[in-house]
């Protein structure tokens, strides 16, 4: 009787246990093929809300990092009368550059952001530092200032900007990226003859200025002679289209497809349909590196162009073929959570963001403007857009981004450059992405759901 109750009482201790165990599978749920899969990411397209409630947290971010300060240069003092400017005038530099190429990315987010959903916080942001920026800008242009020495070895960054690559680009990265937005900004209504100076300056250098081929083609004299940088068909094209809009001059389209297409010829693997990111003229054979970013740039270059380019222009088929193909093999190379790698052929390199965002925002406006076909790139951006919106943080930060990167013809310079929160490359990207978004879940895209277990353009016609 002892051994027994004995067996009892461990039967009583056990029963709570068994009692909270799960409940075993339905094996006809499961066979059904509707079971819940694990998802790393969310599934769902995202609604227009969650859109931009993630947009409104990279806009705070951006709103309370970047402020726009004049200081007087001899001193270091604040300048709050810009009506009486100090001979040697500049603005006190924040987390980010208002004057770099990364936040002309910026303010073209801005200000696609306020188009697309009408708040116009996102519009004065860019209004109030276009505004203080052309004030300062004529200034600066009837004070020139000299060549900004070298910093002092240990000295990090310098905290104040002289205006310089205002008065005296010297780059594509000093002019493109940003006139292409102060020309949409001007387009908008935004301080329209004020920027004008200041656009056709910098597009005076991207024209005249920059270092060309032979045959006309962009190319820099770094890291070695006549070497082409595909992350500059972004620093030329976009500026090129919208100034040909601007003035409706068209050798500026004639140009930019130029670009477009003479870079492809050198660059463009036909075989994966991914860019290398650079060439040089006197290199053979040429290694291959399909650098995200650059593909991002090429990519968003494109979209740009032919969002403005002439319908009967004679070179658009064949951007328009070239993006399409590009958009094919982006597409190819996603990731499985939705994020592309630093390397796009290479999935043991690390999942980045700023890329990410690009192409998501570049193959949206393709689906948006009727380019793509949407049954087959409405989930490709859906996930892309849904695996962006996990990087930006709490704080509004793009978490994941890759810094700011030369060009190398080996695999570890790649696999090993840094991400940051502090890389500035990643805002601009995710703002376009966003907005792009929000008008295709308004658009082509608003009937995009979870249809028969994966993400889907449209409802599913037939139900069983």
């Amino acid at each position: 009787m002892q051994f027994s109750s004995s067996l009892l009482g461990l039967a009583l201790l056990a029963a709570p246990a068994l009692a909270q165990s799960p409940a075993a599978p339905d094996p006809l749920v499961i066979n059904s093929g509707r079971i819940p899969a694990n998802y790393p990411v969310p599934y769902a397209p995202a609604t227009v809300t969650e859109i931009k409630t993630v947009l409104d947290r990279v806009f705070a971010h951006v709103e309370s990092t970047s402020p726009v300060h004049v200081v007087n240069l001899e001193n270091h003092e604040p300048v709050t009368d810009l009506s009486r400017l100090p001979p040697r005038t500049g603005l006190h530099v924040g987390q980010f550059s208002p004057l770099s190429y990364e936040w002309g990315v910026t303010y073209a987010g801005l200000l696609l952001t306020a188009e697309v959903t009408g708040d116009e916080r996102y519009r004065a942001h860019v209004a109030d530092r276009l505004g203080m920026i052309t004030t300062l800008a004529a200034h600066v242009r009837a004070h020139p200032p000299a060549d900004v020495p070298p910093p002092v070895p240990g000295s990090g960054p310098p905290r104040f900007h002289t205006m310089r690559n205002v008065v005296k680009p010297r780059s594509l990265d000093d002019s493109g990226s940003l006139a292409a937005a102060f020309i949409k900004a001007a387009r908008a209504g935004i301080h329209p003859a004020e920027l004008r100076p200041v656009t056709d300056h910098w597009l005076q250098w991207i024209s005249k200025g920059q270092f060309r081929l032979s045959d006309g083609t962009l190319a820099r004299n770094r890291p070695l002679h006549n070497t082409l940088w595909l992350d500059d068909l972004y620093m030329s094209v976009p500026a090129l289209a919208q100034m040909g809009v601007l003035t409706g001059e068209t050798h500026y389209f004639d140009d930019a497809t130029a670009q477009v297409l003479q870079f492809a010829s050198r660059m463009f693997a036909r075989e994966n349909s991914l860019f290398m990111h650079g060439w040089v003229q006197e290199m053979n054979p040429h290694p291959a590196f399909h650098w995200a970013r650059a593909n991002g740039w090429a990519i968003v270059a494109m979209a740009e162009l032919l969002s403005v380019l002439p319908e009967d222009h004679p070179q658009r088929a064949a951007v328009l073929e070239l993006y399409r193909a590009h958009a094919r093999g982006l597409a190819a190379v996603q990731g499985s959570a939705g994020l592309w790698h630093q390397l796009l052929d290479r999935p043991d390199s690390y999942l980045e963001t700023s890329a990410s965002a690009m192409f998501t925002y570049a193959i949206a406006r393709g689906i948006n403007r009727g380019w793509l076909d949407p049954l087959a790139y409405v989930p490709v951006v859906s996930l892309g857009w849904n695996a962006v919106a996990l990087q930006v943080n709490e704080l509004g930060q793009v978490e994941n981004t890759c810094v700011g990167t030369g060009m190398a013809f080996d695999p570890m310079f790649y696999y090993h450059r840094p991400v940051s929160v502090y890389a500035a490359h990643g805002y601009g990207p995710v703002l376009l992405a966003g907005a792009e978004m929000i008008a295709l879940r308004q658009g082509v895209g608003q009937n995009a759901r979870i249809s028969d277990g994966s993400v889907q353009a449209q409802a599913s016609p037939s139900h069983f």
